[in-house]
């Protein structure tokens, strides 16, 4: 971990219960999302996840830990596409990103510390970047959640046209209407990528989920939609997508404490698996 990611069904797969909220300091557990988004990801050699790339991993958590450092994340290991993990840390703006970007170089500790551990895991990895990502709020319907007792997370990456963001706005809005007035209990935040290798356009939405059983459910939800939607409805998002999307992917990921620096919010919440070793 060093200093991501379609519609018409598919849309409806995607948004029935989109959500991410990274909590740092929340007493009840359930937060909004935060206004900036770091999502660091690793993809690994082959041979080279599970335990070889947690026990690399583990180095970056002590260094944090000994240094109390006030600076969280979690990661998670992909389950579909390529072998990889993601890493995420919440900021309040961009420029509260920077001062803990100063603030760790000026403790030479932990910069060494993490000088190290990089060089270390790095060679287990083939490729590494990462995305800087706005919240948007305008998009985002019922966006809270209890990140800490999640135990997997959908992933699902839209590339909108050029000159089509307005479209899609209305797109993701029309979404947005209609589940609050269909289901009470849909909620999901939308981020916009604003720096990275893979930016323009990009739009990052999260799907949380205590459980996979969790997939078919919405697959049941989406079906029932579409249904109550009608065909004629449906055929304008489809028209919609068609026009401004230019494409989408989705993957799923498993949330790993062995990686993760967690707060101690989150360990309190459900010490069983946060303090996994």
């Amino acid at each position: 971990m060093k200093k991501l990611i379609g519609l018409s069904l598919g849309f409806c797969l995607s948004l029935c219960n989109l959500v991410v909220a990274f909590a740092q300091d929340a007493s009840d557990q359930v937060v909004q999302p935060p206004k900036v988004l770091v999502i660091m990801r690793e993809f690994l050699k082959p041979g080279k996840a599970g335990s070889v790339h947690e026990k690399s991993e583990s180095a970056f958590v002590k260094a944090m830990t000994d240094a109390k450092w006030p600076t969280h994340y979690f990661g998670m290991d992909s389950l579909s596409g390529r072998s990889r993990s993601l890493f995420f840390v919440r900021y309040d703006s961009i420029a509260d990103w920077e001062k803990d970007n100063q603030a760790t170089m000026r403790n030479s500790t932990l910069a060494s510390a993490l000088d190290s551990a990089s060089l270390n895991d790095g060679e287990l990895l083939s490729e590494y970047d990462t995305t800087v990502a706005t919240y948007r709020e305008d998009l985002s319907l019922r966006p809270a959640v209890n990140i800490a007792k999640m135990r997997y997370m959908e992933v699902t990456r839209f590339v909108v046209k050029p000159g089509k963001g307005d479209e899609w706005d209305a797109l993701v809005k029309a979404y947005r209407s209609a589940f609050e007035k269909a289901a009470p209990d849909a909620h999901w935040a939308v981020f916009q990528s604003m720096y990275g290798t893979e930016n323009g356009g990009v739009f990052l939405v999260f799907t949380p989920m205590k459980s996979l059983a969790e997939v078919d459910q919405s697959i049941a939800d989406s079906k029932k939609f579409g249904a109550s939607l009608g065909e004629s409805e449906m055929k304008k998002l489809d028209d919609m997508e068609a026009s401004c999307v230019e494409s989408r992917q989705s993957n799923v990921f498993a949330f790993n404490p062995k990686i993760s620096y967690p707060p101690d919010e989150w360990v309190k919440a459900d010490p069983d698996f946060w303090s996994a070793k």
